[in-house]
């Protein structure tokens, strides 16, 4: 009897375990997308400690919630995103297992109501994409979203769009885009959306970093934009990165359509495939998430917390970019300059990036992509030595770092 396949194992989690094994004391994770303070920690928000507290102290009930999960979440949450009434007025949410159950919801939506139908996808894509559309029994096309330099090409989701069949989907990063932090200007936002219209494309939007690139309305503008002028779309949100809930999964799965018999329909498959899945989702995440945007002063702090990781990541980008170029005398890192979020993408080879990890004690993706809030203040020095060593820099010929292997 032939002996059954090796499993698969996701990429990002091996290289985690990988660095977790890593016996150096000064070893750097700047894998998972978890922000992290100077501390290495990743903080719990004052305004979620006070609004778990206040929960707490009101025992609200523990019973079952539905497949769509928690609706006063979702009314809140969605009022947040997407103010305009007109919008409002056309769009249904259901709550969901984080981003990632959203971006599962909403394949399997987009392919029960298009069997024939393609997403076309922006290469380099987070991890997690092409695996979710495929395990739904979508098609993928990939395209090429940045120049050789790196820097994002403005006009690469216009061709893709003109290259799409009527009915297609086109996935898109809302802001920060993960893992370029590619950012797209409002007004491309609404030349997409007319572009979308007139081709009869669906945006499939994933929205995880809102807040922290270059602020929680800026961020957002493009989608707004974009929802303005669609007839249809559907909207991925995730409460992890913006309320720093990673391990409550709370999520929110948005579809947007003019048609209540279409809304209708939605709902019904979403609610279908999340009883199928894992019956209902949690609810303490949502409560908090609540809590928060209902509460004129927690929704305040909240915001001024989210507005100071947002300040933090910019001082953090910029000091490696200028420690970079001190370095190097190259002008290959200036595109750093431009991106937003978490995440930075390094112009580094995926053998640099080998050696950054084994020489250095510094882990990344082999994408080049690193979690820029891993990377502590007063190590950014450091970082940027260890990167202009591996990219060939001025740096090249200079004694070895501390932690590097002998």
């Amino acid at each position: 009897m032939p002996s059954p396949p090796r499993p698969r194992t996701d990429p990002l989690w091996s290289l985690t375990a990988a660095c977790d094994a890593d016996p150096r004391a000064d070893r750097l994770d700047l894998l998972v997308g978890v922000y992290r303070d100077d501390t290495g920690s990743s903080p719990v928000f004052g305004a979620v400690a006070e609004a778990e507290r206040d929960l707490a102290a009101r025992a609200p009930s523990k019973e079952y919630l539905g497949p769509a999960g928690n609706r006063d979440f979702t009314d809140a949450l969605t009022r947040t995103l997407f103010p305009s009434a007109a919008v409002r007025d056309t769009i249904l949410a259901v709550q969901s297992v984080a981003g990632t159950g959203a971006l599962r919801l909403l394949s399997e939506l987009l392919a029960a109501t298009g069997p024939d139908r393609t997403v076309h996808l922006g290469t380099p894509a987070y991890l997690n994409h092409r695996s979710i559309l495929t395990t739904a029994g979508l098609r993928v096309r990939e395209y090429p979203m940045l120049f050789p330099d790196g820097r994002p090409d403005p006009d690469a989701a216009l061709a893709a769009v003109a290259a799409a069949a009527p009915g297609d989907a086109l996935l898109i990063q809302g802001c920060c885009h993960n893992p370029t932090g590619a950012a797209m200007p409002g007004h491309r936002w609404e030349e997409l959306a007319h572009a979308l219209a007139a081709r009869g494309v669906v945006p499939f939007v994933d929205h995880a970093y809102f807040g922290l690139g270059d602020g929680l309305d800026a961020d957002l503008e493009g989608v707004r934009r974009m929802l303005e002028v669609v007839p249809e779309a559907v909207v991925a949100v995730s409460a992890s990165k913006a309320w720093g809930l990673y391990n409550e999964r709370t999520g929110c799965a948005v579809v947007v359509s003019d048609d209540p018999a279409r809304r209708a329909l939605a709902y019904g498959v979403m609610e279908t495939t999340a009883r199928a899945g894992y019956s209902q989702p949690p609810d303490h995440g949502a409560r908090i998430v609540h809590e928060i945007l209902t509460r004129p002063g927690l929704r305040a702090d909240w915001l001024g917390e989210l507005d100071s990781m947002r300040q933090r990541l910019g001082r953090l980008r910029d000091g490696l970019a200028d420690a970079l170029a001190e370095r190097t005398g190259s002008t290959a890192f200036e595109p750093l300059r431009e991106q937003r979020g978490m995440f930075l993408r390094l112009p580094l080879t995926t053998d640099q990036m080998a050696r950054l990890r084994d020489e250095h004690a510094v882990h990344g993706l082999p994408s080049g992509r690193i979690n820029l809030t891993g990377v502590p203040a007063p190590l950014v020095e450091r970082v940027a030595e260890a990167v202009a060593r591996v990219h060939g820099g001025s740096a090249a010929a200079r004694p070895a770092l501390s932690g590097a292997r002998g």
